[in-house]
């Protein structure tokens, strides 16, 4: 549920949120931008600090640290690899989720119809409101956006890294019709809540939020509070069918295209006497057998009122400021979902 609170003017608690900066994002180059935004967010009576990360996986040490610590906020500054970090080093924490739109990608911050510049982003998330959400659990590893298994997983791993920062979304298209050459149907078993499902697999989507790639919605069903995850089964031999797949997906008419499934479920488990790859919020983290499952209210996220309703599964929530929220919360304890 959301939670309301009045004007900042009657809070004396700041907010304390720290910054974790990927200085190898698509724009982190541009500091002027997380500059500004700092200062939106210190005009405004936040005590903010920025942490760069070193080396891949510190953002998660950075976000659990922050938390241990009892920031208020951590704010994933960089593309959407960094928020999956962050997500994965404050879930199950009181600590909230923003994020600042610094990488090429940024399919959260689209996701949530944030601003794509930084400090009208940070003057968003000043009105924001926080949100219990689900997290996906892929293995051991949580995602916010979706896991993706097979095709686009393999791509995921093929992309060159300086090709991604530089060209971003663009990287990923030239790399997936090079991969789509050789990309075959893989046979698979797919166990959804019990049910089984066999075939021959191009990939499987299994999203929590509904934004693929920043533009389509394969799991156009789904809701970050409902305590279900969206699975999409893309059959086939070859991408020989990826048009109608598209045009599938583009209409949102399933029904029409035989090998595209749709379902809800808590549990999914992918397994096959081959290996498929598997990457969570545009990362690759290994190959099948492997679980995934949703994390029911796992995550505290800073959203903003004019976010889809429907996504969300809530009401319309009125702009109201972070510093009285924050302090509510911080009396009155954890807010639960009804």
């Amino acid at each position: 549920m959301t939670e309301q609170a009045p004007s900042p003017s009657a809070s004396t608690e700041p907010v304390r949120a720290r910054i974790v900066l990927n200085p190898l994002a698509g724009n982190a180059e541009d500091i002027g931008g997380v500059t500004a935004a700092l200062e939106v967010w210190r005009a405004r009576g936040w005590e903010v600090d920025v942490t760069p990360t070193a080396y891949a996986g510190h953002a998660i040490v950075l976000a659990r640290e922050a938390a241990e610590q009892g920031y208020d906020v951590v704010v994933a500054a960089g593309g959407d690899g960094t928020v999956n970090e962050v997500v994965n080093g404050i879930a199950h924490t009181r600590t909230a989720l923003g994020v600042l739109p610094v990488g090429t990608g940024n399919v959260w911050v689209r996701e949530l119809k944030l601003p794509l510049r930084p400090d009208a982003a940070a003057a968003s998330l000043d009105v924001s409101t926080i949100v219990d959400l689900d997290l996906g659990l892929a293995g051991e590893r949580y995602f916010l956006l979706m896991a993706g298994v097979g095709f686009d997983a393999a791509v995921a791993r093929a992309v060159n890294p300086e090709a991604k920062r530089k060209l971003g979304l663009f990287a990923y298209l030239v790399q997936a019709v090079a991969t789509a050459r050789n990309i075959r149907g893989t046979r698979a078993r797919i166990v959804i809540d019990g049910r089984q499902v066999r075939g021959r697999v191009l990939m499987v989507v299994i999203g929590n939020s509904r934004l693929y790639g920043g533009f389509l919605q394969i799991t156009h069903h789904a809701n970050l509070t409902d305590g279900l995850l969206d699975i999409a089964v893309i059959k086939g031999q070859d991408v020989r069918a990826a048009p109608l797949h598209i045009l599938s997906i583009l209409l949102r008419q399933y029904n029409l295209n035989p090998d595209m499934d749709y379902y809800r479920a808590r549990e999914v488990h992918i397994s096959g006497i081959v290996p498929l790859e598997v990457q969570v919020d545009g990362d690759p983290i290994g190959t099948t057998p492997m679980t995934f499952r949703v994390a029911p209210a796992a995550l505290r996220a800073l959203v903003p009122p004019w976010s889809t309703a429907d996504l969300l599964g809530l009401p319309t929530a009125m702009p109201l400021p972070m510093m009285d929220r924050i302090r509510r919360i911080l009396i009155n304890g954890s807010q639960h979902r009804p």
